[in-house]
């Protein structure tokens, strides 16, 4: 099993990337975006189940943020518009065999298999 992040850089505050995320080995019922700034630990940032479609997102990021899927290519996405310095982190995916209600699919220990990370970094 492997999942492949990618997409992050560096852009100015107000800006926008989108990250991808790729799923390979095995099918998966949920997938989700977590995130880890210099010095803090890894927060959720945006989960999706396939079962109903059904997305959640941390506050910090709800508005600006959308996660998205392509299941014929078993990947998921993360457009991410008005990004603030706030914002700069390492970006990772995690992908879950079981589909994660809204209750718990923040909580990092349900996930079975997480990517390599992407950096992302907001200027002022």
């Amino acid at each position: 099993v492997q999942l492949q992040a990618f997409g992050g850089g560096l852009v100015q505050a107000g800006g926008s990337l989108r990250l991808s995320c790729a799923a390979s080995g095995r099918t998966f019922s949920s997938m989700g975006w977590f995130r880890q700034a210099p010095g803090k630990e890894r927060e959720f940032v945006a989960g999706m189940s396939w079962s109903g479609g059904s997305t959640t997102y941390a506050d910090s990021v709800k508005g600006r943020f959308a996660i998205s899927r392509d299941n014929a290519k078993d990947s998921v996405y993360l457009q991410m518009n008005s990004l603030k310095p706030d914002d700069t982190a390492v970006y990772y995916c995690a992908a879950a065999v079981k589909s994660l209600s809204r209750s718990i699919i923040a909580i990092m220990a349900f996930y079975d298999h997480w990517g390599q990370g992407t950096e992302v970094t907001v200027s002022s």
